[in-house]
């Protein structure tokens, strides 16, 4: 069986960073002892927990250092894996989830994408978020991550195809470039 080609070195760095990270984010509450990290509530923007990683070990404490700043960390919003909250939310889950499936199909199989698709991408994790924002409404942790994979996917497809654009159109400057003689004039065959 042959395996497909990589489409664009580019989206195929992407993919491979946004995997590790994946990997990492999950692989945390692994590498702390089990029930060490059992409430990380607190505010987006703020280191509101360094205390409690003070005694992690490098990978982890980066990790949720990072999660303490970039995610609310609330404890009913998250998974537990080992005994300890993940570093991130389990929307933050589900965006990671969607932004390495989307680099990974795109690493692979090249495609037009229609940029309103990833517009309509974002309306899912937009209605939940925003209903629990301004009503009653209290969302799934489920209902998360299955609109974090969509909104994602949507996001790194968006990304690859203006990669794959960007790329076509260096080729193709490359190819005008090479078919002008030097004093700008195309050469005569």
């Amino acid at each position: 069986m042959e395996l497909p080609k990589i489409t664009s070195k580019a989206v195929f760095v992407f993919f491979a960073v946004s995997a590790v990270w994946l990997v990492l984010v999950i692989a945390a509450p692994f590498m702390v002892p089990s029930h060490t990290l059992t409430d990380l509530s607190g505010r987006v923007g703020y280191h509101d927990n360094d205390l409690q990683f003070s005694g992690l070990s490098a990978i982890p404490h980066a990790i949720y250092w990072i999660g303490d700043a970039e995610c609310h960390q609330i404890a009913s919003r998250s998974y537990f894996l080992n005994g300890n909250e993940m570093p991130f939310c389990s929307r933050d889950l589900g965006l990671f989830l969607g932004i390495g499936l989307g680099f990974g199909l795109m690493s692979f199989y090249r495609y037009k994408l229609n940029p309103v698709f990833s517009i309509l991408s974002m309306v899912p994790i937009g209605l939940d978020g925003g209903l629990q924002a301004v009503t009653d409404y209290e969302s799934t942790n489920p209902v998360r991550v299955a609109t974090g994979i969509i909104a994602g996917a949507g996001l790194a497809l968006l990304l690859a195809h203006f990669m794959f654009v960007i790329q076509e159109d260096s080729v193709n400057r490359k190819k005008r470039t090479d078919s002008n003689d030097d004093s700008g004039h195309p050469r005569e065959k």
